[in-house]
């Protein structure tokens, strides 16, 4: 049984189906996860993402200061893939399904157990009537506030969070006058005003663009910083579709399973990689791994396969959500560390390592003489001997 059929829940039910397995995936109808939709190459090949979804190309990324400074990082050799999440969702749960996944359509209440120890999910459907599944494993991949979570695991709370909004809008005409826009460029802004501790954005969805900005600060108006977003960049009188919004975790939950039947996937385990927010690929990557986790606990009879999970996600990627948070630690607190942030940026090592990191999710380990230049500007910028 997988509960959710985001990227994550979507992605685990497509693999395990393939293999043969007995799946039913339930999610809620009508949800779609505020999000920028960008996904990288190394997304695109392994999950095997068809071009026609991809509604913009992305070849640059303007990262802005507090003080209006842009500086283009331009993508080198490749592009950076948006998708429309309410497209890209239902093409998933739409795979998963002709692979073989029974599609049920309702709300998870909870997980219980039946007299023979078998775990149930408790449910509503779409119609409003109770039903209950029995599943020999679940995968636990509705949401960051996932309560059948906690059920299953109730030593630990929900992930850290940052809260993030955002409007989908019609983009501008190429050209239109006062609009500062691409189609093919993103914008990233890091400027207290529109954050107190993350960042608000502007990316292009071919005939739409998502506008929006996230915080974990409490009281802080994600609504009327996104109007400052738009009113800035000339898009205050774009014509908005819809609004959205979401709690998006911030780091990995310490333990993803239960030691019995219970894994958990995507946000629902808190993976989206701090600084960035960057959350499809990871929610695909883990949505996979619990597919293979739950086999191998089907394969051999024991349980604690399903820990290999979270083994290995943190094995291959741990390090990078380490750096990150340690990066937007630094960097988000204030608008004098922003400043100097986005001015880093402006180095070409910086902008090469970046992209090759994003696009290929691995850490650059080769040209080490960039690392530690990269280093000792860090230093000087942080101990404010650097000019920004």
């Amino acid at each position: 049984m997988v509960v959710g059929g985001g990227p994550a829940g979507a992605t685990a039910a497509d693999d395990l189906a393939r293999a043969g397995l007995s799946v039913a995936m339930l999610d809620r109808a009508g949800r779609i996860k505020p999000c920028g939709g960008a996904i990288p190459p190394r997304a695109i090949r392994d999950f095997a993402i068809p071009d026609h979804l991809l509604k913009a190309k992305i070849t640059c990324a303007d990262i802005v200061s507090p003080k209006g400074r842009r500086v283009p990082m331009p993508v080198e050799n490749g592009f950076v893939g948006m998708v429309d999440r309410c497209e890209f969702d239902e093409w998933l749960r739409q795979r998963a399904a002709a692979s073989g996944a029974q599609r049920l359509t309702g709300e998870a209440e909870r997980l219980e157990r039946d007299a023979d120890g078998l775990a149930v999910i408790a449910y509503r459907s779409k119609a409003g009537a109770p039903a209950r599944v029995r599943a020999r494993f679940v995968i636990l991949a509705n949401g960051a506030r996932s309560e059948l979570a906690r059920q299953a695991i109730p030593s630990q709370d929900h992930p850290r969070c940052v809260f993030a909004y955002h409007e989908i809008v019609k983009a501008p005409a190429p050209g239109a006058p006062g609009v500062t826009y691409e189609a093919t460029r993103c914008d990233v802004i890091y400027d207290g005003r529109t954050s107190p501790d993350f960042y608000a954005w502007i990316f292009p969805h071919g005939e739409t663009a998502s506008i929006g900005t996230g915080s974990a600060r409490k009281g802080f108006g994600l609504r009327p910083a996104t109007a400052e977003v738009r009113r800035r960049m000339g898009l205050d009188a774009a014509e908005t579709i819809r609004r959205e919004g979401a709690p998006i975790p911030m780091k990995p939950l310490k333990r993803w399973d239960n030691g019995r039947d219970v894994v958990l996937a995507g946000d629902t385990a808190g993976v989206v990689a701090p600084a960035s927010g960057e959350g499809i690929y990871y929610a695909m990557l883990g949505g996979r791994l619990a597919a293979e986790a739950v086999r191998e606990a089907l394969a051999s009879g024991d349980a604690r396969a399903l820990a290999t999970a979270r083994q290995r996600f943190m094995k291959d990627h741990g390090k990078v959500f380490w750096i990150l948070g340690i990066m937007q630690t630094f960097w988000y607190r204030n608008d004098w560390t922003r400043e100097h942030f986005v001015k880093m940026c402006e180095d070409k090592d910086v902008q090469r390592l970046t992209w090759e990191s994003y696009m290929n999710k691995e850490l650059v380990r080769r040209d080490p003489l960039a690392h530690v230049k990269i280093f000792f500007k860090d230093m000087a910028h942080l101990l404010g001997l650097a000019r920004a």
